[in-house]
């Protein structure tokens, strides 16, 4: 498994502590979040999008495995909390100390 660059482990830790405002600050000022081909741009539509489902819905990832694909990183985990449960793909894309992109597919 690849090590996790600190920007993708900032937004994991932070999504799993349940805190909306760091995870928020893991993300550049346009970073974008593509859950399933919706996507949510800004901090203000991630925090609607992540407070109804994702860290509003006391998101737990546990990761089993970390990918590298040119700049993209690929997280597989498995989704508990109350809402989707079950395994997803995040992938990451960073831009300075930021995370500027993240997608979840299956």
């Amino acid at each position: 498994m690849n090590e996790l660059d600190p920007q993708v482990e900032r937004a994991l830790d932070a999504a799993n502590a349940n805190d909306t405002d760091a995870f928020l600050a893991a993300f550049t000022d346009d970073g974008v979040v593509d859950d399933w081909g919706r996507e949510f741009r800004g901090a203000e539509a991630i925090r609607g999008w992540s407070d109804n489902e994702f860290i509003g819905k006391q998101v737990v990832l546990r990761v089993s495995d970390v990918s590298k694909k040119g700049d993209d990183t690929t997280v597989t985990a498995e989704v508990g909390g109350n809402g989707f449960n079950g395994p997803s793909h995040f992938t990451f894309r960073v831009s300075g100390d930021r995370v500027s992109r993240m997608t979840i597919r299956a």
